[in-house]
């Protein structure tokens, strides 16, 4: 995903995956600025995210950015297990110190539908992947 293509991207899931890409580069890709656009559910989430952790092969954090970086962070993790990789995504959000006051505001972006149709994109999207990467479509990505 660190140097993922739109191309890539939308192959991963068409037409639900519209465009990832990398829109300013860093050595170390920390730092790098990312743009994603894609479908979960019903919803459209075009924005752009900051790379702030990369531990290769192990761990990737994407913090999300509208004008400002937000309290929102996409952490993708991989374990590996027997046969195969896990990997775990996770949608973190909340503001620290007395910012924690705000959180409740996050409810109303991403409520118990928005959180159901999240999990279920998760789940669907991943097994797409473990294919594409079986047939070395992203061989560098």
């Amino acid at each position: 995903m660190l140097n993922c293509t739109d191309e890539q991207y939308q192959a991963w899931w068409p037409g639900t995956h519209l465009a990832f890409h990398t829109v300013e580069s860093r050595l170390g890709y920390v730092g790098n600025v990312v743009m994603m656009d894609e479908y979960v559910g019903t919803r459209r989430l075009k924005m752009k995210a900051v790379v702030t952790e990369v531990v290769p092969g192990k761990r990737t954090v994407w913090q999300f950015k509208q004008v400002v970086r937000l309290p929102a962070y996409l952490i993708l993790e991989a374990a590996d297990v027997d046969g195969g990789v896990d990997l775990t995504h996770t949608v973190q959000t909340s503001f620290r110190g007395v910012g924690k006051v705000l959180d409740p505001l996050f409810r109303l972006y991403f409520s118990p539908g928005f959180e159901r149709a999240l999990d279920e994109h998760a789940q669907a999207e991943f097994p797409m992947l473990g294919e594409m990467l079986r047939d070395r479509a992203w061989s560098q990505a």
